[in-house]
């Protein structure tokens, strides 16, 4: 089993900045894909950033959010600038893992840290 574990969410003001951290633990022989998906009231999840192959975002964070990764922690990472209430919602931690047990590959989540932008 593999677990995900978030970290860093919270209030913040129109303009600040915060930095998500995602480390993953268990029985991990390697891991694909890593990437950080948002889901706001209402909405449906959509994905932020991932890190795998290449890197992506989402246009509505390009140029202020920066996702990055290190392997032998298998933990990444959401570097969040000029932040706006629209980025406000639940962000999730996702990962693609083979497990060292089986060798077989699945997808992880991770519980979800609340990311609140208000004055």
């Amino acid at each position: 089993q593999v677990q995900l574990v978030e970290s860093g969410g919270g209030l913040v003001q129109p303009g600040g900045s915060l930095r998500l951290s995602c480390a993953a633990s268990g029985s991990i022989f390697s891991m694909y894909a890593m990437g950080w998906y948002r889901q706001a009231p209402g909405k449906e999840r959509e994905l932020v950033a991932v890190s795998g192959r290449s890197t992506n975002y989402v246009d509505s964070v390009k140029g202020r959010f920066t996702i990055s990764r290190d392997n032998a922690k298998n933990t990444v990472y959401l570097q969040m600038n000029s932040l706006k209430p629209e980025d406000t919602a639940v962000y999730y931690c996702h990962a693609q893992v083979v497990s060292r047990m089986t060798g077989s590959l699945n997808n992880y989540w991770g519980q979800g840290t609340q990311v609140t932008v208000s004055s």
